[in-house]
């Protein structure tokens, strides 16, 4: 795989047709800089607003991904983003004057052989890549999807599909070499639908660029000439359609045997491109989609977030310590002789987080509670609770030397057992609900595996220096 950034020598444009608005677009690919990533920009709208590649912005997932920021979207990004992913390119603007790429022949391949005559050109900056170094897994039992991400030190990507229809039945395909294998047995496979969901699509107000030049109708049901001369109609198809005998409306000749498989892979990856880094992984995934696609990356993305944190702040690496006290004092205001928590040994970002306290005699607060019998203070072990939730808010978003965290609200607490020194005590939290700037949070103080204290917490995040 290769080792530096990439972006594309100079600008290059298209024009065409929308497949699902049926807007006319031109589209222009132009070089990014370093480090800057895959951005969409609606050169018709004013100041040109521009929408970064990633999953925190999608918005949309019918029948393709769509991306937005308040009122500026833009629509089935999937096969552009395909195309820039599956050539490696890193950093690029993609200019477009309408809400929606050009479709082309509903492949990436337009795509590519335009990335391509604007040719490649390798950057100074390494690439950022997120290996995956445990098991990622997104199920939904209802659709029988199943995607997993395992560890490998490349990038590989096995697709099956299984609609329970006889017209399609089971296909299965895979990349193992994105660098030989993307370009030539990949980029041009084409979307598919089946006959039956041309007149919902159409209804819906999808398709309406849609023809049989720039997608693959799959017959799944026998049609009268009247109910096809109805449908095709409707979708505005003026010339002649017969229900070939190859399975394809049209006889429309296949790419690939299985190129509706091979084009379901190459959804996923132009989804996958919305994590924001490229992967060293090994994806295996049953019934994909888009929604699908889009959930998978929301938890590698996530991952990637926490990477990049635990990187930023943990300059030394420490086995069974995510955060050691050096990086928490990077994290948290609090100082001697109000922090105290000594170690985070679990976080995941928005979910969970453990940390350790050690307790010792030489605690300042055992001098006067009490004499002759050291027991540590019930509100200083909410307190520390409370700290280790205030790690928890990273979430590689908000820069936390910019912010505070004010507890609005602490309920529930009980207290179960004394905390002495000797004594280690281990706080685990979990994130209950997070609006905004306000968030809930239940904690929980073991010692030797015994609960000794419990509470739920609030908290307003605030601006360090005003205060709100």
């Amino acid at each position: 795989m290769l080792i530096q950034q990439m972006t594309i020598k100079k600008s290059i444009s298209m024009s065409g047709v929308g497949l699902h608005t049926g807007v006319q677009t031109t589209m222009t690919f132009k070089p990014a800089p370093e480090n800057y990533g895959i951005r969409f920009r609606r050169v018709d709208l004013p100041d040109s607003p521009e929408i970064p590649a990633d999953v925190d912005h999608v918005i949309d997932l019918r029948r393709g991904t769509t991306l937005g920021i308040g009122d500026t979207h833009v629509h089935t990004v999937e096969h552009v983003l395909a195309a820039i992913a599956g050539l490696q390119i890193d950093n690029i603007f993609v200019e477009l004057n309408n809400i929606e790429p050009p479709i082309g022949d509903g492949s990436s391949k337009p795509f590519v052989d335009l990335l391509l005559s604007a040719g490649l050109e390798e950057q100074n900056a390494p690439k950022d890549y997120l290996i995956i170094d445990q098991v990622v897994h997104y199920q939904d039992p209802q659709r029988g999807v199943e995607i997993v991400a395992l560890p490998t030190d490349d990038f590989r990507i096995t697709v099956m599909i299984d609609y329970n229809n006889p017209a399609l039945g089971s296909q299965h395909t895979g990349l193992f070499d994105l660098e030989k294998e993307f370009v030539t047995e990949f980029a041009s496979a084409r979307t598919f639908c089946f006959l039956h969901e041309v007149e919902e699509l159409y209804d819906a107000g999808l398709i309406r660029g849609g023809n049989l030049e720039n997608a693959i109708v799959i017959i799944d049901r026998e049609l009268s000439e009247e109910e096809l001369k109805k449908i095709t109609k409707k979708v505005g198809i003026d010339h002649a359609v017969i229900l070939g005998s190859t399975g394809v409306v049209g006889d429309k000749p296949l790419n690939f045997r299985n190129e509706p498989a091979r084009h379901k892979l190459l959804d996923m990856i132009g989804d996958l491109a919305l994590i924001g880094a490229p992967i060293k992984a090994q994806i295996l995934a049953a019934r994909p989609g888009h929604a699908a696609n889009i959930e998978f990356a929301r938890k590698v993305r996530k991952l990637y977030q926490q990477k990049k944190l635990v990187k930023k702040y943990q300059h030394e690496k420490k086995e069974g310590v995510v955060f050691d006290i050096n990086a928490i004092q990077r994290i948290l205001p609090h100082r001697f002789p109000f922090l105290l928590i000594d170690k985070i040994v679990e976080f995941q970002i928005d979910e969970r987080v453990v940390a350790v306290k050690n307790v010792t005699l030489n605690e300042w607060f055992f001098q006067g509670h009490f004499p002759g019998k050291p027991i540590m203070p019930g509100v200083l072990i909410i307190e520390a609770m409370a700290q280790a939730g205030g790690v928890m808010l990273l979430n590689g978003i908000e820069n936390p030397g910019d912010k505070l965290v004010f507890f609005t609200g602490i309920n529930n607490v009980k207290f179960r057992r004394t905390v002495v020194p000797g004594d280690q005590l281990v706080f685990e939290l979990q994130m209950v609900a997070r609006r905004s700037k306000v968030v809930q949070m239940r904690g929980q103080a073991f010692v030797d595996g015994a609960l000794v204290a419990e509470g739920d917490f609030t908290a307003a995040i605030v601006d360090r220096e005003t205060g709100r």
